[in-house]
């Protein structure tokens, strides 16, 4: 099928129906009718599109790892422009990761439909394999980078870094789900799970940085 702007609209429309219905009901709820109904076409159209319920799963899972990792990566672009230490920059970033509203909640537990999915799809699971692996990925890039600024004792091993530092952001993550921010925000989970992965950074970032003096 010849790709378009309209052909890509469709297709996104139908994967932002499918993380509604799996975060609001579960991964049973994501039926091709299911998404039919959501996104407000009909069961041919959607199928018109999506040849089966896994690729139309698939392709809604891919989408919204890639935004996360977008939300991220614009996070720290804005963080070098502002000439913030690479220590600062992932504080401000992985935090966002985690399911402190209503959006990232609904991300969290789409998240975690797929990732049981994964223990029985090979396909889901090379999808959570890369994205898992893009996060770990950029943590080590930033541990390096901290080597070259003076953030960063020249010994760090920058892959066990980011080992560590991602199941920490993952493993609050869970910890905040089940915990959730009162109405006004916040909560004393989040200001604990901050001051975790504030005091984890502080020791693989101990220095400071020389990247902006002049």
């Amino acid at each position: 099928m010849p790709r378009t702007a309209d052909h890509d609209l469709r297709r996104k429309q139908m994967a932002d129906a499918t993380h509604r219905l799996i975060a609001h009901a579960g991964l049973d709820a994501a039926t091709m009718a299911g998404v039919a109904r959501e996104a407000g076409f009909s069961v041919g159209t959607v199928q018109h599109y999506f040849a089966s319920k896994d690729e139309l799963l698939l392709f809604a899972y891919k989408q919204m790892t890639e935004h996360q990792l977008a939300r991220v990566a614009r996070m720290v672009a804005e963080g070098e422009a502002d000439r913030q230490p690479i220590r600062e920059i992932l504080a401000r970033c992985m935090p966002e990761l985690w399911p402190l509203d209503d959006a990232r909640r609904g991300e969290y537990r789409v998240a975690k439909a797929f990732h049981a999915r994964a223990l029985d799809v090979p396909a889901v699971a090379e999808v959570a394999r890369e994205s898992a692996a893009v996060v770990r990925g950029q943590i080590a890039r930033a541990v390096s980078n901290g080597k070259e600024c003076g953030e960063v004792e020249d010994g760090t091993d920058a892959e066990r870094a980011a080992l560590e530092l991602s199941a920490i952001i993952t493993g609050l993550a869970d910890t905040l789900y089940t915990e959730p921010a009162g109405p006004q925000g916040g909560s004393k989970v989040e200001s604990a799970a901050r001051a975790i992965l504030r005091d984890r950074l502080s020791s693989y970032f101990p220095g400071e940085c020389r990247h902006h003096e002049r």
